[in-house]
């Protein structure tokens, strides 16, 4: 695993890239994580760096990072500015000497799911999509009652770190519109999408997946997860179900 920092609107960015040890070009994938919920994470919760790392083990060339005003990265939540660090990742993974430039993937989790549908959207280098616990579009799923009352949230988990930050709200609450995935969810195909979500999950309602994916273009698969909730991550079945499909759609033995 080599760690290492990207920088994007003077923001520096924590990543971390896992290279399988077979000889490459491997195919890429990023990976995204969702909006944190809690202040001080679980310190026994290594999620994403073993998801990288079992991906990694599979075949793939892998990217995690931390979106800004998340974990050690600088910077303070707004989820266009997410789409901006997305764009970056992207970039540096396509000139990774050890990707393949013809097979990069895009995964992401809720609202790095948002993000991913977004950037696919607009970069016809990603090759496929996958969406877990993605919401169809924001703020019919939140529990807050305004977006003054989110806002003061990301403040109190410390995701928004600057007093004076954001400078407009009109324009920082205007950003989840314009990155709701049902905006953009189409433009993906003709790469293929395949959309998780847990039958369980009590944040986004699993009628947000059928959603989105009766507005995809084809190819597009949907997996309902049984038990499954909305950290996906937490769910072998998800897991297990996404490594064998982008091990088919990037043409890896072992994919069903």
């Amino acid at each position: 695993m080599e760690r290492f920092k990207l920088e994007v609107d003077g923001i520096r960015l924590v990543a971390e890239m896992y290279i399988p040890e077979s000889r490459g070009p491997h195919p890429g994938l990023c990976i995204c994580h969702g909006v944190p919920a809690k202040r001080v994470p679980d310190p026994s919760d290594r999620g994403y760096p073993v998801l990288a790392g079992r991906f990694r083990d599979e075949g793939f060339a892998v990217l995690i990072f931390n979106f800004r005003g998340s974990g050690e990265s600088e910077g303070n939540f707004d989820i266009m500015g997410w789409t901006r660090d997305l764009a970056v990742a992207v970039e540096y993974l396509y000139q990774h000497s050890e990707v393949d430039k013809s097979r990069l993937s895009l995964m992401g989790f809720s609202g790095g799911a948002a993000t991913v549908v977004y950037c696919a959207a607009h970069d016809s280098r990603v090759s496929a999509v996958v969406s877990c616990a993605c919401p169809a579009r924001f703020f019919d799923i939140t529990e807050f009652s305004s977006i003054e009352a989110f806002l003061a949230n990301c403040r109190e988990v410390g995701i928004i770190k600057d007093p004076g930050f954001p400078p407009s709200v009109a324009k920082w609450a205007g950003g989840f519109a314009e990155v709701s995935p049902l905006n953009w969810i189409r433009r993906i195909s003709p790469r293929p999408v395949l959309i998780v979500h847990g039958a369980n999950d009590e944040t986004v309602p699993p009628d947000h997946a059928r959603e989105l994916y009766e507005a995809a273009g084809e190819p597009k698969e949907l997996a309902i997860i049984e038990g499954g909730e909305h950290r996906l991550r937490y769910s072998e079945a998800a897991v297990k179900t996404t490594l064998a499909w982008m091990k088919k759609v990037n043409g890896i033995a072992g994919g069903y």
